[in-house]
């Protein structure tokens, strides 16, 4: 067997995440230390919020760290799996958080209750400063990890809910209309929740080892066959250790003229039809025609 390497693995940004991190625990503080002193208990209850997103701020930031790990004897792909764990916890506490606002959001329709405004809007105007920096430190420097992007999730939330509570702040102060609050609750589950499942779902197809998105298999399987000298292909698998970087392995049959004579250069064409395809890391395993019947081909059954 032959293998084909590519070792050029981006990592999470760690400044970006600990900056985040730094600011929605910041941020936590003053809203408990808030909520204990005023008595005001959705300033607590946010507090609590901020909380979760402060623990898995710090779960990506965990991740980061073990995924730069190099790989090991005993880890030979290394630990970048661990950051989309990461972005999957995050994914299924967003969209927990979300739909516990959704539930409340719903219980308080038709209801009355006393909303201090001084509180919510001074509030409110910290954290949307607060979080519009984190989002601009993750967004520039997340690139395309799905950690950071359930990092990012949580912050965008938490963004949108402090927009959301100032807008319905200043109707309630203006117009003492109190289901603006309730309103505002539901525009930011009408936001957030498509995102957090959908970051729930493409962190479930990495685990499922499912082909990385923009991945089609049955084209790469084509490209393969149709090299010279190629005459068949199987065990083609197309997936990803992070979400991002695709892998590749595949066994190809080729002539009996090009077993002895060098391998016709179907390995070195092999590898370069992957990279035009934007495979950079495979491993390619080149066949006598015969030789198929003496091993177990998987075929995905």
């Amino acid at each position: 067997m032959v293998m084909a390497h590519d070792h050029d693995h981006g990592h999470a940004p760690l400044r970006a995440l600990g900056v985040a991190a730094a600011i929605t625990g910041t941020i936590f503080t003053a809203e408990l230390v808030g909520g204990l002193v005023s008595g005001s208990l959705a300033l607590l209850s946010d507090a609590m919020h901020m909380l979760s997103d402060a623990a898995g701020l710090l779960i990506a930031l965990l991740a980061a760290l073990v995924g730069k790990r190099a790989a090991s004897a005993s880890a030979t792909f290394g630990y970048r799996r661990v950051e989309v764990l990461a972005a999957l916890f995050n994914a299924v506490a967003v969209t927990g958080v979300v739909v516990w606002i959704l539930v409340q959001a719903i219980g308080r329709l038709g209801g009355h209750h006393d909303i201090d405004t001084t509180m919510m809007l001074g509030v409110a105007v910290v954290g949307l400063v607060a979080n519009a920096a984190s989002a601009w430190v993750l967004s520039r420097h997340g690139g395309d990890d799905l950690n950071v992007r359930g990092a990012l999730l949580h912050v965008l939330a938490d963004l949108l809910g402090s927009v959301a509570v100032i807008i319905a702040g200043l109707v309630i102060r203006w117009t003492g209309w109190a289901p603006a609050d309730t309103i505002a609750s539901l525009a930011i589950v009408a936001f957030v929740l498509p995102r957090s499942l959908g970051l729930l779902w493409q962190t479930l197809g990495v685990l499922m080892e499912r082909a990385p998105r923009g991945v089609d298999t049955r084209e790469v399987e084509r490209v393969l066959a149709g090299l010279p000298g190629v005459t068949d292909v199987h065990d083609l698998h197309v997936w990803s250790m992070d979400g991002v970087t695709p892998l590749a392995t595949a066994h190809l049959v080729v002539d009996e003229a090009c077993v002895p004579a060098g391998e016709c250069g179907v390995l070195g064409a092999a590898q370069a039809a992957l990279r035009e395809l934007h495979i950079e890391h495979s491993t390619i395993q080149l066949e006598h025609p015969g030789h198929v019947e003496h091993e177990a081909v998987c075929r995905g059954q």
